[in-house]
């Protein structure tokens, strides 16, 4: 875009950071987006302040208002320190336990709030170096802190960062207290800012709270002399140049196996991800080098984490022996069909168990936990929804495991958000436990949906950068919420849930309800005749809107899988037609 063409919004902005208290390199860098002859990139780091939302920050880095840099960062955590001193202030004193993962400048931006804490008068924990997410929540619990936060954007792309800030009880912030941290964020001008507080209000966590943490991790065994019949079992185990390098090979040695295998390439702790385009193990890609690993060591199975540790990726073996990638509707199903079947066996089920999914997770968990005399929670995106109602129902009921589709678990309440090093313990052992009984991780999956029903499942994700693109993503919402499909894959609509006026229309009989959910949502719900479900809701961390379908059918054999695997492939591919994907 011409200089002619630049909102002066924008320019005005630029401005700002030209000439306020901004450091020398910061105004030398924006000074070349506005001198610059294409303004595009002086637009998108200016056009709007990267919010702190309900999950805190994500951005690209970069300097601007809408970009993460340590002045975003910082206002995040001066609006964070003002609230913790109003909502703890009947305390002595206040405590938050900083971590980040290997993001390049997550050390950086780790250390500037923990400045910034220390000189708002905060005690700070900060980790000696790179930590899973997990064990930012447990050590907020083990010191009985008031908050925390992690440097990382998770699975997305080297380009960006991020800030996820928690609560006292480790799990992320809700209401009304996100409401609150967001309104204190965006009142802090750059000035307000305080920096570079005293280093003995920092003090730093290393290998004492590792153990403390892997203590806890080998506690969602129920297998243990299983394991020791299956030790050797052999894992491909990939941190994808992230947190988990350390202790999810610690967790599993803990656990009692001893034939962990390495991808060395992936080993390397890196925030250039050198050898994948994004460090997701629910892409094919990511998971590429170590199925390789794994077919030239013959191994049981494949597990990799994300960069923070808090997402699982699983790969197993089909009928044919080949390797194939595990959805995470179906990792969900595995960990919780073990779970429950082996606390039915062990007489650990006493009527008080529940679980807990997300709304946009496989409606199987449903009929798995009902048919068990399990309760299932259903929840919003988000395992900050899980660990509220954890927190609502702790002395009363007993969790014992709750995930979402986009590959997280979370095996035990001792870690209040998804949890890979825990997850992937638990996972080799499922696989120990199948193979003790003369089966594979597959034929557990065939024989989950042969009792439960078969379900498949698709996430398609529709990408709008800046701001038109925040814009086309708002009036695709409006299209489907005034318009919704009269059918999907020839199956009429039987029910809409609308989870922002939390409305349930039954197109059937005409009837609505109210959605029990306590605060509303941008996320839209269709449900076919036949069972089959799409959720649609934009992103709140990413410039996406996603569309999750599940189509449902029944396997009565083995020997059908196959065959209706592909059956409900192509049902999911005339519902992508139908929604216009």
């Amino acid at each position: 875009m011409a200089k002619s063409q630049t909102p002066e919004s924008i320019l005005e902005k630029a401005n700002g950071w030209l000439t306020g208290n901004y450091d020398t390199k910061t105004k030398e860098e924006v000074r070349q987006l506005v001198d610059s002859d294409d303004n595009t990139a002086l637009i998108d780091a200016f056009y709007r302040d990267l919010e702190f939302g309900t999950g805190g920050l994500r951005g690209i880095m970069g300097v601007g208002s809408n970009r993460m840099n340590i002045y975003t960062v910082g206002a995040a955590t001066q609006g964070l320190s003002n609230y913790l001193k109003v909502a703890f202030s009947a305390l002595p004193s206040i405590g938050v336990a900083i971590g980040h993962d290997c993001r390049n400048n997550s050390r950086l931006f780790a250390e500037t709030a923990a400045g910034i804490f220390s000189a708002n008068g905060i005690k700070v924990y900060l980790f000696e170096d790179l930590r899973p997410t997990p064990e930012i929540s447990f050590a907020i619990r083990e010191l009985s802190l008031q908050s925390g936060i992690i440097l990382t954007a998770s699975h997305n792309p080297k380009e960006y960062n991020g800030y996820k800030a928690y609560w006292d009880d480790g799990s992320q912030i809700v209401e009304p207290h996100d409401v609150n941290v967001i309104n204190e964020v965006s009142k802090v001008k750059v000035e307000d800012i305080k920096f570079n507080g005293p280093k003995e209000n920092i003090i730093s966590l290393g290998a004492d709270m590792d153990e403390k943490f892997l203590e806890k991790v080998v506690s969602v065994s129920l297998s243990p002399d299983i394991i020791r019949q299956q030790k050797d079992l052999k894992i491909v185990y990939t941190p994808i140049h992230g947190t988990g390098v350390k202790l999810i090979p610690m967790a599993l040695a803990k656990m009692g196996f001893t034939n962990v295998i390495h991808v060395p390439e992936q080993d390397v702790v890196s925030g250039d991800f050198p050898t994948v385009i994004s460090p997701n193990p629910e892409e094919p890609a990511a998971m590429k080098l170590a199925i390789a690993k794994a077919v030239e060591m013959d191994a049981d199975l494949v597990m990799a984490s994300d960069p923070d540790a808090d997402r699982l990726g699983i790969a197993i073996k089909n009928a044919k022996g080949e390797f194939i990638l595990v959805n995470g509707n179906q990792t969900v199903l595995i960990f919780l069909y073990y779970i429950i079947s082996k606390r039915k066996e062990l007489g650990l089920l006493k009527g008080i168990e529940y679980v807990v999914k997300t709304i946009v997770t496989s409606e199987l968990v449903v009929d798995i936990a009902k048919r068990n005399g399990v309760e299932c929670y259903d929840v919003y995106t988000g395992f900050k929804y899980i660990a509220e109602v954890i927190r609502e129902n702790e002395g009363i009921k007993q969790y014992i495991g709750g995930g979402e589709e986009s590959f997280g678990f979370m095996p035990a309440d001792f870690v209040r958000d998804k949890d890979a090093v825990s997850s992937c313990a638990l996972m080799a052992e499922i696989a120990a436990w199948a193979k003790d009984n003369g089966r594979s991780l597959f034929e557990m999956l065939q024989d989950i949906y042969m009792t439960y029903g078969y379900s498949k499942e698709k996430m398609k994700y529709v990408v709008r950068t800046g701001k038109s693109g925040a814009e086309e993503i708002e009036q695709m919402m409006v299209k489907f919420r005034n318009n919704p499909p009269k059918q999907l894959a020839g199956s009429p609509l039987s029910v809409v849930k609308d989870y922002e006026t939390l409305r349930e229309k039954n197109l059937i009989d005409g009837t609505e309800k109210v959605i029990n959910q306590k605060i509303t949502a941008n996320v839209l719900q269709f449900f076919t005749v036949d069972g089959s479900k799409v959720s649609v809701r934009p992103s709140g961390t990413e410039p996406k809107i996603k569309f999750y379908i599940e189509v449902k059918d029944s396997l009565t054999s083995a020997s059908e899988y196959d065959t209706v695997e592909l059956k409900t492939n192509l049902k999911i591919d005339q519902v992508m037609t139908d929604l216009g994907l």
